[in-house]
């Protein structure tokens, strides 16, 4: 087994303080989000972990990308008879997780979901590349298939059917939008006092709270 005790990073880029926070976790985001897109480090500023709990109650987690944000949540795309959708069928809740190393910071987002309207998701839809079109209608997501052939076979057949022609939104597949009712700004610091900034959704605004690291 390798020994990993000694590999260690010392967090002192940034600091997380109160009076220099928004007091709307949606305005810091922004912000963060911003900075993190902004920086040439990060290569995909987007990219946010999505976790579900599945009938195990074992919590399952992949990567997805952030589509749009606004005061009223973060929107991703997905396969909606996916593990992922099933999971969010049933519970109408998840939580989503941006980490940014080379700024050292993570949000971490509690949330309630559930789906758009569907003409936003035909308008995301018939956005995106052709070849990406066709792959939500080629994948059976998360369902277990023969070898990679079937995926091959399946798109060349859809790319003549539908050559010059619309390729419509499969029903089964569009956005979810996560409200939030919890959101945690984690700056590092160093000798491993990380700030931890949290905003808990009260009844008619959002609590500020410092958690210890």
């Amino acid at each position: 087994m390798e020994n990993l005790h000694d590999r260690r990073k010392i967090y002192e880029k940034l600091q997380l303080i109160e009076n220099e926070i928004k007091q709307n976790p949606f305005e810091q985001f922004r912000d963060w989000f911003i900075e993190a897109t902004e920086n040439p480090s990060v290569s995909e500023s987007n990219a946010m972990a999505v976790s579900t709990i599945e009938d195990d109650c074992c919590p399952r987690t992949r990567m997805v990308l952030l589509k749009s944000y606004s005061h009223e949540g973060f929107v991703f795309y997905t396969n909606y008879n996916s593990r992922k959708g099933k999971s969010i069928e049933k519970t109408h809740k998840a939580c989503l997780h941006f980490f940014w190393p080379s700024l050292e910071r993570q949000i971490i987002i509690k949330a309630d979901l559930e789906r758009i309207a569907e003409n936003l998701s035909d308008g995301y839809f018939h956005s995106r590349p052709k070849g990406s079109q066709l792959g939500a209608l080629v994948s059976p997501q998360s369902e277990i298939i023969p070898n990679r052939e079937f995926l091959e076979d399946k798109l060349l057949n859809l790319e003549q059917e539908f050559e010059n022609k619309e390729i419509p939104r499969p029903k089964n597949w569009g956005g979810y939008v996560a409200k939030p009712y919890e959101i945690e700004f984690w700056q590092g610091r160093p000798n491993r006092l990380h700030d931890r900034i949290i905003y808990t959704l009260g009844e008619t605004d959002w609590e500020v709270s410092r958690l210890a690291p």
